[in-house]
């Protein structure tokens, strides 16, 4: 009998014991390929050298100081490595332990900057429907993704939401991309006129959007659009990079793919690669400054800001990838994913499109491949993959909702770093068979 709280009290989960590589395996020495990093976390897989090496030296010598008293090493030195890698003018980070806690210190700061300013009317906050932020009540909020919100939505402050940019689903007949691209900014820039102006404080989104809808980019000039609008009403632009940052997706930061820099930007998952948790909100130098020249003092924090032992793995985890070249790696292993997924499911009648950027992949998954009509979400197909992945040794992330938040299925693939050609081979046979077994019927 367990006393663990387990995310799903009516499963009955394998014990991990041992990573190697790409592979993590359980008590009873079954392999499993972590094709998902868990959910986009282990970008350098289960067992690097260089990153345990860093961890253990930092614990010989310091692996807790509190902020409110002191800064530290690792936590500077993570901190310059950061800002001088980011988009232009991102010269600050405030250190938290995950991305929940990166965003909801992201809406903090754009509330208090606006106290700061003189414009404390600024309170609003416009996402995208089914966008996911986080699981704290302000991540939560500022979200759009309805299953997640409908159970806590009388605890969840007011937000407001606009159209998600997801071409295969939404880009009618009609349109062409840049069509298609005006209208969802002409939408924005409605919404922001219907809240007030003067009203809004940000605009928050995923430059590709993750877990709700499976790795889904943006189409071209989409954010630039989105940055253009922000600067004609004074609005901060946050972008959640949580799970699509940190090399995922070939560039160290998702926004250089969309050539625009955010006035705040989060990030986790990828930073510290699961070898310890950790995240972070990057801060404008205008942001920063505002709050250092007027109250001297953001009115927040968390006990483990900045922890020694967090900051020194996620250091390490980047000297890592910059030393070994392995954001060249993500470019080159994404192209191979994508093509063999492509040979393998182009012709799958139960695939719909297949998509992402980077090892950031997607396959959205139809009861009708020409009308793109989902499964019936009664199936669960979803959760049905994600069981039978693993028994045949596979780690996916199948999530429902798809579409609206209720229909749809997809499959979420963001594998290590640093697999190699056959691990893709491997991951491409073992869903396909998976697909057969659940859809087989």
């Amino acid at each position: 009998m367990s006393h663990v709280f387990h995310r799903n009290l009516r499963s009955q989960y394998p014990t991990a014991v041992k990573g190697d590589g790409v592979y993590l395996i359980d008590s009873d020495g079954k392999y499993y390929l972590d094709a998902c990093g868990g959910a986009a976390v282990s970008c350098l897989g289960h067992s690097d050298l260089s990153v345990i090496t860093a961890l253990k030296s930092q614990a010989d010598k310091l692996c807790y100081a509190h902020s409110g008293f002191f800064t530290t090493e690792p936590m500077e030195e993570l901190a310059d490595f950061l800002t001088e890698r980011a988009p232009a003018g991102l010269d600050y980070v405030y250190f938290v332990s995950g991305g929940s806690e990166a965003v909801e210190a992201a809406l903090k700061l754009a509330r208090q900057y606006f106290i700061e300013m003189g414009s404390p009317q600024r309170r609003h906050i416009i996402a995208r429907q089914q966008s996911y932020h986080g699981n704290t009540l302000g991540a939560l909020a500022a979200g759009g993704n309805a299953w997640r919100r409908a159970s806590f939505s009388p605890l969840l402050i007011e937000t407001h939401h606009v159209s998600p940019c997801h071409a295969y689903r939404f880009q009618e007949e009609s349109e062409n991309t840049a069509q298609y691209c005006q209208r969802l900014l002409n939408e924005l820039e409605q919404k922001i006129i219907e809240v007030g102006g003067d009203q809004v404080m940000a605009f928050i989104a995923e430059p590709i959007v993750g877990a709700t809808m499976g790795a889904v980019p943006a189409v071209e000039h989409y954010f630039q659009g989105v940055r253009e609008i922000c600067d004609r009403y004074g609005i901060l632009l946050i972008l959640d990079e949580v799970m699509c940052g940190m090399g995922r997706t070939g560039a160290l930061f998702a926004a250089e793919h969309e050539g625009i820099t955010p006035d705040l930007l989060c990030i986790a998952k990828g930073l510290g690669a699961g070898y310890q948790p950790i995240g972070a909100t990057l801060v404008s130098d205008a942001i920063y400054q505002s709050i250092k020249q007027g109250s001297g003092f953001f009115q927040h924090g968390h006990t483990y800001i900045g922890h020694a032992m967090a900051c020194a793995g996620a250091l390490a985890v980047q000297k890592t990838i910059e030393e070994r070249h392995l954001l060249t790696q993500v470019r080159q292993r994404g192209h191979s994913l994508h093509q063999v997924l492509l040979q393998t499911f182009a012709e799958h009648p139960y695939v719909g499109d297949i998509r992402g950027r980077g090892l950031f992949v997607g396959i959205e998954l139809v009861a009708n491949k020409e009308l793109k009509l989902p499964f019936d979400p009664q199936l669960k197909v979803h959760a049905r993959i994600k069981q039978v992945a693993m028994q045949n040794g596979l780690m996916c992330y199948p999530m429902g909702g798809t579409v609206d938040g209720r229909v749809g299925d997809h499959i979420l693939l963001a594998p290590p770093f640093i697999i190699e050609e056959q691990h893709i081979e491997e991951i491409s046979q073992v869903l396909k068979d998976t697909l057969f077994q659940v859809l087989k019927e």
